[in-house]
């Protein structure tokens, strides 16, 4: 089980740390530029980038389980169909948002924490992202169709071959040929639009297992029901991501100014990269939990669980100690003015004072994704972000924090959300459980179920329902 873990595992890992080079890199060589502000307008861009991930994570990360699952099960039609189905939705949701978010672009800029210094950056890069937004859907959210399907080395080259186009167009758009954020964009549209070509050409070539057909193409209700289920949770995440990117940029903004919202968009530039490792675990055990839950082995699925556990908190541990030894360093790889890194330093290490109790809720959000437990998914993703950091970023700087209010949010998050996260399912874990037929029990609350709302998203039998004739042991 820990070999099949790590097999998907490893390359996914490389995959997301090389997928978060498109906008790190940028990042990289924006804050070579003379000043802040081009850095600064680009942050204010990630929270609609969050919400285009999150649509592509809705359609990906809703049907990739659900083909392990009948992978498992022996069922290769049917997850086909879930295969074609998940692509006609991508290319619906990002037209839509194209066309939404270029008619509505400079007041979502200014309600997200622009100033009239910064709006001229942040409207040049979002302008030509936002044409790419097919590619990002097709790219991000057919990928782990491929990792579903046991190809995790070449779910990795997808991300490589945009990452490498990234990096090497960078540069040239944005000194050679003097474009500044419009060059950074154009690059990594264009590496998008590679990174799409390839998972296409893949998915409908000879290799596959399954493969993009017209025939799969038409949506079919139920089929679409079952994929927003199971992917609402990726979605909830990156939108509540993206909530509290828009609330940061404009508590600092209010706080702190321009300044305090660069020191933000380098501090989301060091947690996406510690936290991809964490990411690349959970997302590779998905289609390895998955595929044995619909064969029936609930033991192994135990072990797997447990396996994962122990992998990502450990390296979350040691992550965590690395970057609150050298903030400074860290800092400098994105800017190296003297005011950002003095207002930078405290802020880094508040924000990441808790880190490493991140990584529970990122592994029960992959088990419970993984094992079709939608609804509890769900709740999770709003626990952390929508319930805990939102409210907070308001609450502590208006109590006489300032801008560290907005960056002490983060680690009591961590420490509440992953906890909770923990215990609940921490019950089926246990040896001798009743896996597949007990529910999983909200231990950090034991009065929850005089709240019936929570207690019915939290008491659902585990996964879903059981496929209709077939019998568990």
């Amino acid at each position: 089980m820990a070999r099949n873990i790590l097999q998907m595992a490893l390359p996914m890992t490389v995959a997301q740390l090389i997928n978060i080079l498109y906008n790190i890199v940028d990042r990289m060589y924006l804050g070579r530029l003379p000043g802040h502000l081009s850095l600064t307008g680009l942050g204010l861009c990630l929270p609609i980038i969050s919400i285009l991930m999150g649509f592509a994570n809705l359609c990906g990360m809703g049907g990739a389980p659900l083909c392990s699952i009948h992978r498992g099960k022996g069922e290769n039609e049917e997850a086909e169909r879930i295969l074609g189905n998940s692509f006609t939705l991508l290319l619906l949701f990002g037209g839509g948002l194209t066309v939404f978010c270029l008619a509505f672009r400079r007041p979502i800029l200014y309600l997200f924490g622009a100033s009239d210094l910064t709006f001229p950056y942040a409207n040049d890069y979002l302008t030509i992202y936002l044409l790419g937004t097919l590619f990002v859907m097709i790219g991000l959210g057919m990928n782990p169709f491929i990792n579903a399907q046991g190809f995790s080395r070449m779910g990795m080259m997808t991300v490589a071959l945009g990452a490498a186009v990234n990096i090497v167009l960078d540069p040239i758009f944005i000194f050679a040929l003097d474009m500044g954020v419009r060059g950074a964009a154009l690059a990594t549209v264009l590496a998008q639009g590679c990174s799409a070509l390839w998972v296409l050409k893949f998915l409908t070539g000879r290799r596959a297992l399954l493969r993009l057909r017209w025939n799969t193409l038409r949506l079919q209700a139920a089929r679409v029901r079952r994929i927003l289920a199971l992917g609402t949770s990726g979605f909830v995440m990156s939108m509540t991501n993206s909530l509290v990117q828009v609330l940061c940029n404009a508590s600092l903004q209010h706080y702190g100014g321009d300044l305090y919202v660069g020191v933000m968009t380098v501090i989301n530039s060091i947690r996406e990269v510690v936290s991809m490792p964490v990411q690349g675990i959970t997302n590779g055990c998905q289609p390895v939990l998955g595929y044995n839950y619909g064969a029936g082995e609930y033991e192994r699925v135990r072990r797997g669980i447990r396996f994962t556990t122990v992998l990502t908190v450990g390296y979350s541990v040691a992550a965590w100690a690395l970057v609150m030894a050298v903030p400074e360093l860290l800092i400098r790889i994105f800017n190296d003015e003297p005011e950002l890194i003095a207002a930078g330093i405290p802020a880094f290490r508040l924000y990441f004072a808790a880190f490493f109790c991140m990584s529970f809720q990122f592994i029960g959000q992959s088990v419970f994704v993984g094992l079709g437990r939608s609804r509890s998914a769900v709740f999770f993703s709003l626990l952390r972000k929508a319930f805990i950091v939102a409210p907070l970023t308001l609450l502590l700087p208006g109590l006489g924090m300032g801008v560290d209010g907005v960056f002490a949010a983060e680690p009591v998050s961590n420490v509440l959300g992953g906890l909770a996260c923990l215990l609940t399912m921490s019950g089926p874990v246990r040896p001798g459980a009743d896996f597949p037929r007990g529910k999983f029990r909200p231990l950090f609350l034991p009065g929850l179920r005089y709240f019936p709302p929570l207690a019915g998203i939290l008491g659902e039998r585990p996964f879903g329902r059981r496929p209709q004739g077939r019998e568990y042991p």
